[in-house]
């Protein structure tokens, strides 16, 4: 018998076994990816109690800045302390207690690596693996001969997802 040397042969052969490579990271990034869309709840996440040491004589706003605490807004002021929602922070020492809602450690480190950018060193695992997802898209399409009844239906549902993708993006 011949050996096979066409396009989609291989394409079938990298199609597989990158699959097989990348089913671990396909793993975390569609759990990341269901965590992430709850962000801006509480869900799946526990309180944790921060005292940190800044600057002394910053404003409640250059304090809230300091600190990264999202949607920060000073609701009193008494003497040097400054309160606000998460906790307080007394200008005359520098010091800040707080508490913040934080993920688990695992989904933490999940949710991070699916957020990673160009300041992260994980950013080229992000690249390398949506290049590797573009690459499933374009192989799919060398799964079956162009003639066949499966590849034909095949292109009606690839039809469908396009139009689902821009009716969910568009409305």
């Amino acid at each position: 018998m011949a050996k096979r040397t066409n396009t989609g042969y291989y394409m079938r052969i990298v199609h597989r076994y990158l699959g097989f490579f990348l089913a671990g990271i396909m793993a975390v990034y569609a759990i990341s990816g269901i965590v992430l869309v709850f962000r801006n709840t509480d869900f799946l996440k526990k309180e944790v109690q921060f005292e940190k040491t800044i600057a002394t004589n910053l404003t409640g706003v250059a304090a809230g800045k300091k600190l990264r605490i999202k949607g920060f807004k000073v609701a009193k002021k008494e003497g040097t302390v400054y309160h606000f929602k998460q906790g307080t922070y007394d200008s005359q020492t520098g010091i800040a207690k707080y508490t913040k809602k934080e993920l688990p450690y695992v989904l933490d480190k999940m949710t991070h690596l699916h957020k990673a950018t160009t300041n992260d060193p994980l950013y080229w695992l992000n690249i390398f693996f949506g290049t590797a997802l573009l690459f499933f898209v374009i192989s799919a399409f060398w799964m079956f001969l162009p003639s066949s009844k499966v590849f034909k239906k095949g292109l009606y549902f690839t039809f469908g997802g396009i139009l689902l993708t821009l009716i969910m993006l568009f409305l």
